[in-house]
């Protein structure tokens, strides 16, 4: 007697059991989990676990994440926040006893991706390795699974759609036209890999926001961006010097416009390439070499900043603006992009500084680029005791000149042991007299 087929995948699931009856051989869903079956087997051995001793502001911490083998060499792609101010940084890698210590190759904060490197022990069986995929065929809707070691769980495999692409993140500073998926991308994931259901690696897990949208970095741009690091540790980029802002349709129409599309310019850098070929604060960039500029919202202004950061150094770029409702064929021959991650240094004081950088200036509005900002003051310290704030900008110390950050290393270095020192800090258009006394005259008076 032949038993009612509605009956057998019940019965099936109350038992717990996997097999599938000949009946349901040719299911679609069937097919798609022995596909992310096989995919996750395939690649998962390739997947790393990733431990970094952090320093942050004389605060120690251990921040986990994920990474990607991409050769038997033992090169490790992963996140840059991953390894961010890491003081070490150790690998675990799946089936294999103990762990790894890691060399930071090189980081690229803008695109949120560091290289690090693993010596393989003589005598183990070669590192195994996923295949590198082409992230420019991605098509939203595709199926794809996202491996990684989310909260210190390693393996772990979600399966989800890409949901979009092309997607920018404003407000970060990052050049990333990143994939959007709806694969689980958790604490701990970052770095590891998005796959596509070819087995192939399609992007390196950056973010998640929320629950079902996970952002990833193209693999293409892991690969370009990797490959540079390898090379010198390094990234260099394009470099025009303006900052700017969408052009709005309401500002469009304000301005008898509507029909003109590009970036406002609102800053333009001293001595930079912009200001050398005679871009000025207000002008509408509408076309930068043989691209058209659109930019309407926020996260729209980074495919401009794509197409000056991608240009080669040195090009001169023809640059169209809208000036005063008149159309301007400027010529711009671009510069290497200023640092974007600024020199810092600790103390034994309580505050930490950063060197003045082109986004530091710019943040903090300071009216001059000589001396050292400082990015922390701990609480209780002689540092906030004296009245130092962050944001101060410190331009002397103890009677020595503070130009940058070496200068004020070489003043730090040369500070009287156990003795008050003086501080000399603008704040905004004041300047500030500050008397620092370490801890020790304290406990002597």
């Amino acid at each position: 007697m032949t038993r009612p087929l509605l009956l057998v995948p019940v019965a099936m699931l109350l038992a717990g059991c996997s097999m599938i009856p000949p009946a349901f051989a040719d299911d679609p869903l069937d097919a798609l989990q022995r596909r992310v079956i096989k995919v996750s087997k395939l690649v998962t051995p390739s997947v790393v676990h990733i431990e970094a001793a952090v320093r942050l502001n004389n605060r120690r911490s251990l921040v986990s994440g994920s990474g990607l083998l991409l050769n038997a060499e033992g090169i490790v792609l992963t996140n840059e926040h991953v390894v961010e101010r890491a003081e070490k940084v150790s690998v675990l890698i799946p089936g294999r006893p103990g762990r790894y210590r890691a060399e930071v190759v090189g980081t690229d904060k803008q695109t949120d991706l560091a290289v690090l490197r693993i010596e393989p022990r003589t005598g183990e069986p070669p590192l195994e390795i996923a295949k590198l995929g082409d992230s420019d065929l991605v098509q939203v809707g595709e199926w794809v699974v996202a491996i990684g070691n989310p909260y210190g769980l390693d393996g772990t495999v979600s399966l989800g759609i890409i949901s979009a692409k092309g997607r920018d993140l404003s407000g970060e500073q990052l050049l990333n036209e990143f994939l959007q998926t709806d694969a689980m991308i958790d604490r701990g994931s970052s770095g590891g890999p998005l796959v596509n259901l070819r087995g192939e690696v399609i992007g390196i897990n950056s973010r998640g926001q929320g629950r079902g949208i996970g952002f990833t970095i193209p693999i293409n741009t892991a690969k370009r961006v990797s490959e540079e690091l390898l090379g010198d540790g390094s990234i260099a980029r394009g470099y025009l010097g303006v900052a700017i802002q969408p052009l709005s349709r309401e500002l469009a129409e304000y301005w008898g416009i509507p029909d003109v599309h590009g970036v406002i310019v609102n800053g333009v850098s001293p001595d930079s390439p912009a200001e050398q070929a005679g871009v000025l604060v207000g002008d509408i960039v509408t076309r930068f070499g043989k691209d058209d500029v659109r930019a309407e919202k926020d996260e729209d202004i980074g495919t401009f900043q794509r197409m000056v950061a991608q240009t080669p150094i040195g090009n001169r770029v023809p640059v169209q603006v809208m000036r005063e409702g008149q159309a301007t064929r400027l010529e711009a021959t671009l510069g290497v992009q200023p640092k974007v991650v600024p020199d810092e240094q600790e103390t034994d004081f309580g505050f930490t500084v950063q060197e003045v950088t082109e986004n530091l200036y710019r943040a903090h509005r300071l009216s001059q680029r000589v001396g050292v900002i400082v990015s922390f003051v701990e609480r209780g310290s002689e540092a906030e005791e004296a009245g130092l704030a962050a944001g101060d900008l410190i331009f002397s110390l103890e009677g020595q000149a503070v130009s940058d950050i070496e200068s004020f290393r070489v003043a730090l270095a040369a500070l009287p042991q156990g003795r008050p020192f003086l501080v000399r800090a603008r704040r905004g258009t004041d300047t500030r007299f500050l008397l620092l006394a370490p801890r020790s005259v304290d406990k002597q008076a």
